[in-house]
């Protein structure tokens, strides 16, 4: 068994272990550890705490210390320097006129690196700007392409609902979405209402998508064939949340559809849902 305790670096970011060593910590607390970037700060997400070894998937690196004043001061310090940072590399980059947006700049606590986030369309040929930002800061460099969802988690905002983004306020991972779910919900595959503000897919599409797929294993779908107390017929309509019905019976099919639950239908043969290729093509930039 190991000890370890769960740390994350942003609000929203992935969690992350490290040992404790004899620290004994509480969620909150900010502490200062080593990474694969530098020392950073980061704050405890959950305490000491059991795991088997099996699930460790690379050795801990440890916990250095509990945040102090000083850490704080500097980490302060630091925002301010990014700022002067974002602004300098702004200006490099126009001066190159690269094709690249700059999103978000960071310094490790120990300063001997700063990251510099940016989106672009294609491959960029960066390496004339990182010459000239390392003759600047004099330190180490390192320029980190990132997509639009990256950016919308780092840059924050407010949905189409009205609220901060879900990936800025709690996900910590971006969760495969794809318009077969927006599909399988019955909504509109019109771009506008099923992309969020960073122009993909809406991350919230996944979070009812479970219980969708269990009301879709129960409910025959729209152009299944079932018998029905009065006669065989074809479902026209149907409502996942309420389990109603509209059948088009064989025998009377120029008369008004039956309004039915799908509890007193027997299912004959089921429909497939499917992403037709024409809308596929038309939706895959927003996947």
């Amino acid at each position: 068994m190991a000890i370890i305790v769960g740390v994350r670096f942003k609000s929203a970011g992935k969690t992350y272990y490290f040992d404790p060593k004899s620290y004994t910590l509480n969620p909150r607390d900010q502490v200062i550890v080593e990474t694969a970037r530098g020392t950073e700060c980061g704050e405890v997400v959950f305490g000491n705490r059991e795991i088997a070894d099996e699930e460790l998937t690379s050795p801990l690196k440890p916990v250095l210390r509990p945040a102090s004043e000083k850490d704080f001061r500097i980490l302060e310090e630091n925002k301010e320097k990014e700022k002067a940072a974002f602004e300098i590399c702004a200006k490099k980059i126009k001066e190159h006129k690269l094709k690249m947006k700059l999103v978000d700049v960071e310094y490790t606590l120990d300063r001997n690196k700063i990251m510099f986030y940016f989106t672009a369309d294609g491959r960029v040929d960066f390496r004339e700007l990182v010459k000239d930002l390392a003759g600047i800061f004099r330190t180490r460099i390192e320029l980190r392409q990132i997509g639009v969802r990256d950016e919308a988690k780092l840059v924050g905002g407010l949905g189409v609902c009205g609220r901060p983004f879900c990936c800025k306020g709690f996900l910590g991972d971006f969760q495969p979405v794809s318009v077969k779910m927006a599909k399988e919900q019955n909504l509109s595959l019109s771009p506008t209402k099923i992309s969020g503000t960073c122009g993909r897919l809406m991350c919230c599409l996944k979070y009812e998508q479970e219980a969708y797929e269990h009301l879709l294993r129960v409910t025959p779908k729209q152009g299944a064939i079932v018998d029905t107390p009065e006669g065989r017929g074809v479902v026209i309509e149907n409502n996942l949340l309420t389990g109603i019905l509209k059948v088009r019976l064989d025998k009377r099919p120029e008369a008004a559809p039956l309004v039915i639950s799908r509890k007193e239908v027997k299912l004959i043969k089921d429909h497939q849902i499917r992403v037709e290729a024409k809308e596929m093509k038309e939706l895959k930039s927003i996947e």
